[in-house]
């Protein structure tokens, strides 16, 4: 069989790569720009050209056909009318990365299936991908393009700590502040459900879905069913660490009320919200799968990579001294208050 990756070289989508590249029943294709292509596996066929150049992508496919075709970076719905011309007709299925944080806020249930609604007013990026996918599934009504949509989650691998409160850098300051026995900020109370998945454990639902004539015209999302409180979740970091943690929590909407970063998509859009997936869907589709890296697991292998690694430490001064200023109004006010 012969599948084609549009990206192949992200956290999610890094770890279908590999785990494909070991299975004799696939040739895997990418498309990429050659971001990261020393790290992809030998056998994998690299066509090198950007996906937004239209004419030449369709020049160097020249006849190739795919049983499984799926974009990793689709954002816009103009970026899937543009897959739809390339590969329809080219493809007997086509997967389609979507969003978790698609599904509705606030909720009116936190059991998360596939027939929840979908709408979320609080994060552009989450709308956009409501919109791709309502386009996605038009064709499939009107022209049979056989679509299958993917939700993931909160989804991470070794490269970077997962969190919820961070800067535009990622996550190493917030681990940094840890080490340094500094009070990290936590949302809310730190007592709200979320779910992290290891990217390992996405590739093996990912790959049984590829293929598959029961995903066709269908969504699912792909998430571990391990449901875990954010103080469950930064007390295995700072486990991870060795250090205590010096948990400072504060409300999300002040957060975003106070600062720069898009904390109204990503916490109140997303992480503020308790979630617990029910995967049925997903089980059914795929017989036998279940995510086995347990968080405390996984991050534990984060941590070890991220310390072993100074290129991917990138520190984050501005949201450093951020997280300082707020954490000191708030102790001022309490004072005040207190009289």
């Amino acid at each position: 069989m012969r599948a084609l990756f549009i990206g192949g070289t992200g956290t999610i989508s890094m770890a279908i790569t590999k785990q494909l590249s070991a299975d004799p029943c696939w040739e895997l294709y990418l498309i990429n720009r050659g971001t990261r292509s020393a790290e992809l596996p030998e056998n994998i066929r690299v066509i090198n050209a950007d996906i937004n150049n239209e004419q030449d992508v369709i020049e160097k496919l020249g006849d190739l056909k795919f049983d499984t075709v799926c974009d990793f970076i689709g954002f816009v719905p103009s970026q899937l009318e543009r897959d739809y011309r390339i590969f329809n007709g080219r493809t007997k299925q086509f997967m389609y990365i979507s969003s978790a944080s698609a599904y509705q806020k606030p909720l009116s249930d936190y059991r998360i299936t596939e027939g929840t609604p979908l709408a979320n007013p609080y994060w552009e990026y989450s709308r956009n991908k409501i919109a791709c996918e309502e386009y996605l599934m038009k064709q499939y009504r009107e022209n049979g393009f056989p679509v299958t949509i993917i939700r993931p989650s909160h989804t991470y691998d070794e490269r970077s700590i997962p969190l919820g409160v961070h800067g535009d850098k990622g996550s190493w300051q917030v681990a940094k502040r840890m080490l340094e026995g500094k009070p990290v900020i936590i949302h809310g109370d730190g007592t709200s459900l979320w779910t992290m998945t290891h990217n390992s454990d996405f590739a093996k639902a990912f790959i049984g879905l590829m293929g598959n004539i029961h995903a066709i015209g269908e969504s699912f999302q792909i998430t571990s069913d391990e449901s875990l409180t954010w103080n469950q979740i930064y007390k295995s970091i700072a486990d991870a660490l060795g250090v205590e943690l010096k948990p400072y929590y504060v409300p999300s909407d002040f957060l975003n009320a106070v600062s720069d970063y898009d904390f109204e998509g990503s916490l109140i859009g997303d992480k503020a919200n308790s979630v617990v997936f029910d995967n049925t869907k997903l089980k059914n589709a795929v017989p036998g799968f279940t995510a086995t890296v347990r968080f405390d697991q996984g991050v534990r292998m984060a941590v070890q990579n991220v310390l072993a690694h100074e290129e991917i430490q990138t520190e984050d001064k501005e949201f450093d001294e951020w997280c300082d200023k707020v954490i000191s109004a708030l102790e001022q006010a309490k004072n005040l208050i207190k009289g």
